[in-house]
């Protein structure tokens, strides 16, 4: 009974060699929060998949780690064995194989973490102070006469740009301003540099170059007062510092950034070759234009040869115009001139001497009929005229009145027509047919016999 119990406890204790793996990578993730690891890079393989697979080694040890696509994308350099570099990483376990490995979130290289903290600080207040606002940056010169370089003379950009230059534009003159681009005194010997060139003013463009390295290299190029030279300076400025992956101040302050040297190089100038091929294409289009020109030309010119007729040719023609003109004019003037005098000769003809006699007994005829008829016209008017007045002197107010009768007006003076209308005392005005007088009402109100005299 109690090796079977035994038995049983044994067999409740077995697992997996998978759940062992999982159990051990869940209390190494538990137990190690992500934290920064420093060391060397070998055996770095680069997968289809696009993850990073390598080994982080120093003097003592070295451990298995994996950087997948996702995560090494961001990373701003390209690492390589033998780099060292600082790692932010998360402790784990491969359970497939049970391998010890970081999983690494970020990788910079080793000592970069402050340095880059102060760049990303100094990128900062640059930034908002307008330093890198693409407002204040120039264009580049199409066609430069002249080019600038700073750099060092020892420098290996300094060969390459040359190189480049002498091939897409060996025409173009070259200045060389030599400064030291690493170290403690290179900084102020770039300033000095730019400061040359500005002075003495003989180049369009200036390339500020240098070949790539770690950040500590290329720290020259985050200098405050560089990046302050670059903005005053009255030449527009290609900064071509590093690798592609490699960014400093001066590259955000400079009216343009190469990913290389060989790259501002190429930026500062066109190709040659371009330009020739540019130029025998717009040779080719000027002289079609021209010979287009010169044949529309002469075309217009045979049209205005055949128009054109010689002077004596047009003086002849307009001669005998003028002479076939006048021979129609005398013509047209005699026929005017018959016809007129045979119209004259039938007027002459017809034109006979007044009848004076005949029309002389004619106007006294008329006269004596008109004077008939004006009596007879006066007359009738005059006897029209007189029943007239006779019949107006018939509804006239002064023959009534000379018939004896009167007109009163009262105190209004209105017509009196009834007695009702006066009372007495009223004073009243009396009209005869010659004269009247004015009288003052006794009694009113009634009608008195005609034969009554008294007091009006």
């Amino acid at each position: 009974m109690g090796s079977e119990t035994a038995d049983r406890a044994t067999a409740r204790e077995i697992v997996t060699v998978g759940q062992l793996n999982r159990a051990v990578a869940g209390l190494l993730e538990r137990s190690f929060p992500l934290l920064w690891v420093s060391g060397e890079i070998s055996n770095l393989t680069r997968a289809a998949s696009g993850h990073w697979y390598f080994s982080l080694k120093d003097a003592q040890a070295s451990v298995r780690s994996v950087m997948f696509r996702g995560r090494n994308q961001h990373v701003p350099f390209t690492p390589a064995n033998g780099d060292r570099v600082e790692l932010r990483a998360q402790v784990s376990l491969y359970e497939a194989r049970g391998d010890f490995q970081l999983n690494v979130e970020q990788m910079r290289e080793a000592g970069a973490g402050d340095l880059f903290q102060q760049f990303l600080r100094l990128k900062a207040r640059l930034e908002a102070e307008g330093l890198f606002d693409a407002s204040r940056k120039r264009s580049l010169p199409p066609q430069p006469r002249c080019i600038g370089i700073v750099t060092s003379p020892q420098a290996a950009a300094l060969r390459d740009v040359l190189t480049t230059l002498a091939r897409r534009a060996p025409q173009v003159p070259v200045v060389l301003y030599p400064a030291s681009v690493q170290g403690a005194q290179a900084p102020a010997e770039l300033c000095r540099a730019l400061a040359a060139a500005a002075a003495r003013a003989e180049c369009d463009v200036l390339l500020l170059v240098r070949g790539g390295g770690a950040i500590e290299d290329l720290w020259a190029f985050n200098d405050e007062g560089l990046a302050r030279a670059i903005a005053a300076s009255p030449i527009p400025v290609i900064s071509g510092v590093g690798h592609e992956t490699d960014f400093t101040i001066a590259d955000f302050v400079a009216d343009q950034r190469a990913p290389t040297p060989t790259g501002a190089a190429m930026r500062a100038v066109p190709d040659r070759a371009d330009l020739l091929v540019s130029l025998e294409r717009d040779r080719r289009r000027l002289l079609l234009a021209w010979r287009r020109q010169i044949e529309q030309r002469e075309q217009r010119l045979d049209v205005a040869t055949r128009l054109l007729r010689p002077p004596s040719l047009l003086h002849a023609q307009r001669a005998a115009r003028v002479e076939q003109l006048a021979r129609r004019l005398a013509v047209a003037g005699e026929r005017a001139a018959g016809e007129r005098g045979a119209r004259l000769a039938a007027a002459c003809a017809a034109l006979r001497p007044p009848e004076l006699a005949v029309r002389a007994a004619r106007l006294d005829g008329a006269a004596r009929a008109l004077g008939t008829a004006l009596r007879t016209r006066v007359e009738g008017a005059a006897s029209r005229l007189a029943h007239a007045g006779a019949a107006l002197d018939l509804v006239s107010p002064r023959g009534v009145l000379a018939r004896g009768y009167a007109i009163v007006t009262g105190p209004d003076g209105s017509i009196v027509r009834r007695g009702t209308a006066l009372a007495p005392g009223d004073a009243v005005s009396v009209a005869l047919g010659e004269g009247g007088f004015d009288a003052r009402v006794t009694s009113a109100g009634h009608a008195k016999p005609a034969s009554d005299t008294g007091e009006h």
